[in-house]
């Protein structure tokens, strides 16, 4: 058995009660989030990949009510996608058979659906379903736009009602507002995993590829 010094053991049962405080908050914060009113409807909405046009209502699986959104940085323009946004979807890519025990997910960008293969192939995500907003307002309507085109992170998902009107539940982006970022960091764990570290995360970046 480990014997850490006595202020060694005083500092860690702090670092506890602040990680079951953490946790809490997070409960919390999820509570909130299931108790979202119902969302603005969606326009029809017609994306694009390899096979054609693809209308947003007939992405939802039957017997399902709900879609997630991966909002990817990447446009035809561009000449590599985003590091971060790959870094992500690598472990979405990773973890979407679980995920689609319960919802069919999506990644989105306004890249090409050819351009958006090819980066797709490159990483090996064998498993995310890649679809094009090219020619739309999907990214600009749900904030994953500024006005000069540039592009956004972010994490939607979509509600089918009874109606069959599909709506936005919650969309989440890196970029929090009133100059909050980390919003999507719960998202990916490797953020997590090197802020257990004792230099942490520090101003480390993702690369596309590494050495």
């Amino acid at each position: 058995m480990l014997q850490p010094s006595s202020d060694y053991t005083t500092a860690r049962e702090r670092l506890r009660q602040a990680e079951i405080a953490l946790k809490d908050q997070r409960e919390q914060v999820a509570a909130l989030r299931r108790g979202l009113p119902q969302g603005p409807a969606l326009p029809a909405y017609t994306l694009q990949d390899e096979n054609g046009p693809v209308t947003l209502s007939n992405l939802f699986r039957s017997g399902c009510t709900n879609l997630a959104v991966i909002h990817f940085m990447y446009r035809d323009e561009d000449r590599a996608p985003c590091p971060m946004c790959s870094m992500w979807a690598d472990g979405y890519n990773a973890v979407v058979t679980h995920i689609e025990q319960h919802m069919p997910v999506v990644l989105v960008s306004k890249a090409t659906p050819a351009k958006l293969q090819a980066h797709a192939d490159s990483c090996g995500w064998n498993g995310l379903r890649l679809l094009s907003s090219a020619g739309t307002s999907f990214n600009r309507d749900f904030g994953m736009e500024t006005e000069d085109g540039s592009q956004v992170p972010g994490f939607s998902v979509l509600q089918r009602d009874a109606g069959g009107t599909v709506r936005q539940f919650y969309t989440g982006c890196a970029m929090m507002g009133g100059g909050h970022y980390r919003g999507l960091d719960m998202l990916s764990p490797v953020w997590n995993i090197l802020d257990l570290t004792p230099e942490g995360r520090g101003e480390w970046f993702p690369g596309l590829r590494y050495d």
